[in-house]
This record gives structure tokens, sequence and C-alpha cells, in this order.
């Protein structure tokens, strides 16, 4: 088993799924001019990019809980994430490590989002990679097969194999 930690966020993967921790200097190693999500999980059909926003953290001060909560509702935090997915889709298709789609999986810690901000959330953001090419047709090379923005619970529900829980708890 394989254990990934974020912070006061965790997530267990399962036996034989190896995943990294992606944004640390002492892995990636272009910090200064790239961005980074946080982990990047491989499993035989696909990759996943994983990123942790986590507002709800106990250590977090509460103005730094309103600002993130203005850049999320904003959208600001697409254009964050947005680069944050390219970068790192960059840096691994220049390593060579691209080899399978991949999925951009956006966990935010926050237990006051509803249903429809994540859906809205998630609609913005797959405009913003984008994950259709112009006229929302296919791209003939894709580079994201799909993206997603999910909560705690929303996470655990859509992927029970994959399951987050707050160390503090």
């Amino acid at each position: 088993m394989n254990v990934l930690s974020e912070r006061d966020l965790q997530i267990t993967l399962p036996a034989g799924v190896t995943g990294r921790k992606f944004d640390d200097g002492s892995t990636h190693g272009l910090s200064h001019c790239m961005k980074a999500v946080d982990f990047i999980v491989e499993l035989d059909d696909r990759i996943l990019f994983i990123e942790f926003k986590d507002p709800d953290d106990p250590a977090a001060a509460p103005e730094r809980q309103q600002l993130f909560m203005e850049e999320y509702r904003s959208g600001v935090l697409d254009n964050k994430l947005k680069a944050k997915y390219r970068d790192s889709f960059l840096y691994e298709f220049g390593s060579g490590r691209v080899s399978k789609p991949i999925y951009y999986l956006v966990l935010i810690g926050a237990g006051v989002l509803t249903e429809a901000e994540l859906l809205a959330r998630t609609d913005a953001l797959r405009r913003q990679i984008p994950v259709l090419g112009p006229g929302d047709k296919p791209w003939k090379r894709p580079f994201v097969a799909g993206c997603a923005v999910m909560n705690i619970e929303a996470w655990n529900k859509a992927l029970p194999q994959y399951p987050v829980n707050r160390l503090s708890a």
C-alpha cells in the first residue's frame, strides 16, 4: 500500500499502484520556472495528475481560507490549476513519461462546497485546459483525457479505491 500526503490530507493507493509526490524540489527540479501538480499516479491504463487544495486545513489561517474561497468562486483558481496541469504535462512529456491517457483530478478540502459548485468548477477547468480542441472537436493528439474537481466526500464516493482522509480527524 502506497500513501501520499499533502499537509493534512492523505490518499491511500491500493497494493500494486505506484504514485509519487511531484510537487517537490527533489523530484521536480524545475520549480523555479514550472508549476507542478502534487502527485502523479500511474495505473495500467492511465495516469492520474492529482492536485490537493485544502482551505479546511486546521493549520490554515482564517484569512487564507477566505482568500482561497474567493479565488475558487471567482474562477481565479481555474487559471492556477490550468498552469499546474500544463506545466506538469510538459515536464512529463519532455521526460518521456507520457505514454497513457492523463486524467487531472483536483481535490478541494472544503466541506462547504455544493455538488453544483464542484460541477461548475469542473466545467470551467475543462474549458481552461482545454479537454476539447477548436470548435469543441477532439484533439488529434489529446493531452488530457478528462478532469474533475471534487471535495473529500465526492472523491471518496467516486474513487473508493483511492480513499482520501484528513490526518487531523
